[in-house]
């Protein structure tokens, strides 16, 4: 009998808590999957409907998997799953999604939650993408539509293999509450999941690979990288036609103006009806603009009002709980997006709307709707929380993927699987220095992120914020609430206007960095830690921390950097904030030059600058390529033929490829593009022919050394 009860509390034990064997596949060179329990079929990669780039991925080639595969623990209990990486002593930690206080996130303990940001790195922000990079080269993603609770490096077993040091808090000064952890640690709320490991050899490899599992980077119309002006709420169509004369008369470059709530007839909820006594034509006011060379784009959040054209037919598709007061359409469910998405085309999408602004997909647990919500799909609330706006721009992007036109627009959430998505997060929050660092962590989270700027108290914020919005994904005044426009403060509209034309020339730079973010997967805005030679040698760190202390160099970089960032190949931006006079920088390795004289900067080394009021520090490394167009009101359209100028910095020979396409379609997909090859040194500089039957819309080619 005795025997008996033993052998069946044996068989609980192990029912309870199951320790899971990992078969890992690689599915594409250098990225693994392993399953783990009983995965759900619902999770982000699902969502977001992505597909690996595997052009991109076999160009990378090979590489072996970078963990020892025996040290990675997964243990699945009471209908959770626990997994456990290891962490070695001098490994920093880097992603867990669009952080704005920490780019290192060793040693956080954070729950992965779809919200909008509140100030606080705890991982609940508008993308919790649960990806992490190590700074030994590798990348780890968790294919989870849950709230996953993360210990990055926090939490100390028993039985670890390289136990943290005891010590007397007596006595010992060294005594730490937060004492040394090997291993990042993670619990999903799922019988459960599904891994990738991807390898290096560097970080710059690994999130490489997971951009390109999720279908490689956006490649935005060439129009979504000029300016943009968000007008105020209530902003009718003959607002819509001064701002944009305003613009061209005041000689600002202007490519989408951006409507915000008051083009419907009623919000919060929305009728998603244009109203009629601000927009009686809304046909003829799109297609006028058009003309001008000015795209429409709509803001919208996704809860129906009952007065909703759509709302009686979608209502069955729609969850238990409303947020004000709007229904909330199930977007898994095939019949709910035929009816809302269908509702986004008429009128919209067809009458040449160039894009949308999605709101308020991010959280708010006091008015979205609540975890105990249930949806007709079956769905939890949780999983529709993690995925609402991937979904949203999945198929707002698929009505124009349809339509052959590309888009660019903003969104409030996202998350891991949506890398390809051609939109940019945006939120409440206006920390000038905070929206720094999330532009720094974007590129850790598959993700863009706009440093928009909406208004300021002084000039001087208003162009610092402008300055640094030019080096970003989105250049954009968001003056829903503020009216602002460039010109606000005339005492520095001359050096607004500088910038706001320097954005426009960089546009050939600009759209070959994207370029290389959608065939390469190589983020275009990222932190200094993905530049090959900054980060400070693993082994000085741990072992010789006397020649940190003696270099300046070298005990800067191995520092957390919150405030410069590499923009494209070539860039270094390191921007200036209200009442700053004076810098530091930390040029890494390599001869780097002042971007707008060509003056020689430093070689890995830490200076001080004082750039003035006009000017941000920028820098451009040795043999750095930036090709450069005339200052354009509006970005070239296709076909039209542009005059390039190619600048160049240093010394060394450098070489840089110059994409070009249409500018507007999809026909890129289908091979209707080209890289050309520009070479450059002291003795002069050339371009590779034109490729035949691809199209070509670069005109005479010039080239500048810059120099002192």
């Amino acid at each position: 009998m005795r025997y008996k009860y033993i052998l069946l509390l044996f068989i609980v034990c192990c029912t309870a808590a199951s320790a899971q064997s990992i078969v890992w596949t690689q599915v594409q060179p250098g990225v693994w999957k392993g399953i783990v329990g009983k995965p759900e079929a619902f999770n982000l990669l699902s969502a977001a409907g992505a597909t690996p780039y595997t052009a991109g991925l076999q160009q990378m080639g090979k590489a072996a998997f970078p963990l020892a595969q025996q040290d990675i623990a997964v243990t699945v209990a009471d209908g959770k799953t626990y997994l456990r990486f290891p962490l070695a002593k001098a490994e920093q930690l880097f992603g867990f999604g669009l952080n704005f206080q920490t780019v290192y996130q060793r040693g956080k303990v954070l729950t992965l939650h779809v919200d909008n940001y509140a100030g606080k790195d705890n991982g609940r922000t508008h993308a919790p993408t649960p990806f992490y990079v190590s700074s030994k080269g590798y990348g780890v993603f968790i294919n989870s539509a849950r709230y996953i609770n993360v210990y990055a490096g926090s939490a100390v077993r028993r039985d670890s293999k390289t136990p943290a040091e005891v010590k007397d808090r007596n006595l010992d000064k060294a005594w730490s509450s937060h004492p040394y952890s090997d291993a990042v640690e993670m619990l999903v709320p799922a019988a459960g999941v599904e891994i990738y490991v991807f390898a290096g050899p560097t970080a710059m490899d690994a999130v490489r690979r997971y951009n390109l599992l999720n279908g490689g980077g956006c490649l935005p119309p060439r129009w979504g990288l000029g300016f943009t002006q968000r007008v105020q709420r209530l902003t009718d169509a003959q607002g819509v036609a001064d701002e944009a004369k305003a613009f061209e008369e005041k000689g600002f470059p202007l490519d989408f103006i951006g409507l915000e709530p008051g083009w419907q007839s009623k919000s919060y909820p929305c009728t998603f009806e244009w109203d009629k006594t601000r927009f009686p034509e809304p046909q003829k006011m799109v297609q006028d603009m058009l003309k001008k060379g000015v795209r429409i784009n709509l803001w919208t959040n996704p809860y129906i009002s009952p007065e909703s054209p759509i709302y009686k037919s979608i209502l069955p598709y729609t969850g238990s709980h409303t947020v004000w007061n709007g229904a909330v359409p199930d977007l898994t469910m095939p019949e709910a997006r035929r009816i809302f998405f269908g509702e986004l085309y008429k009128g919209k999408v067809d009458i040449g709307v160039s894009g949308y602004k999605m709101d308020e997909v991010d959280g708010g647990d006091g008015y979205l709707w609540p975890d105990v919500a249930t949806f007709p799909s079956g769905h939890s609330a949780e999983q529709m929380r993690q995925t609402y706006g991937l979904m949203m721009q999945r198929y707002t992007y698929e009505m124009y993927h349809q339509q052959n036109q590309r888009t660019f627009g903003l969104v409030r959430a996202s998350n891991g699987g949506g890398s390809s998505f051609p939109y940019v997060i945006y939120n409440d929050y206006y920390n000038h220095q905070d929206f720094i660092t999330a532009l720094i962590n974007s590129g850790f989270a598959g993700t863009l992120w706009t440093p928009e700027v909406r208004a300021s108290k002084t000039a001087e914020e208003w162009l610092r914020r402008f300055q640094s919005n030019v080096f970003s994904p989105m250049a954009m005044i968001n003056a829903w609430s503020s009216g602002t426009k460039p010109w606000t403060f005339p005492e520095v509209t001359d050096q607004i206007k500088a910038f706001a034309n320097l954005r426009m020339q960089m546009m050939p730079y600009w759209y070959s960095e994207f370029a290389k973010y959608h065939f390469q997967g190589i983020p275009p805005f990222r932190a200094m830690n993905l530049e090959p030679g900054f980060t400070v040698n693993e082994a000085k760190k741990e072992n010789k921390k006397t020649d940190l202390e003696e270099n300046p160099y070298e005990e800067a970089s191995s520092k957390e950097v919150k405030d410069q960032y590499m923009a494209g190949e070539n860039l270094l931006v390191a921007p200036m904030f209200t009442g700053q006079t004076s810098r530091k920088v930390i040029l890494p390795k390599g001869k780097w030059y002042d971007f707008y004289t060509g003056k020689y900067a430093g070689n890995g080394e830490v200076i001080s600058v004082n750039p003035g009021l006009d000017k941000i520090p920028v820098y451009v490394k040795d043999g750095g390529i930036i090709p450069m167009m005339p200052a354009m009101l509006h970005a070239p359209k296709a076909g039209q033929k542009v005059d390039i100028e190619v600048r160049y910095y240093g010394e060394k020979p450098g070489i840089y490829t110059l994409y070009d396409d249409d500018g507007e379609t999809f026909n890129y997909e289908k091979g209707a593009y080209s890289f050309r090859e520009i070479k450059v040194s002291k003795a002069g500089g050339s371009i590779s022919p034109a490729v035949k039957g691809k199209p070509n819309n670069i005109g005479k080619v010039t080239f500048k050394i810059m120099t002192e």
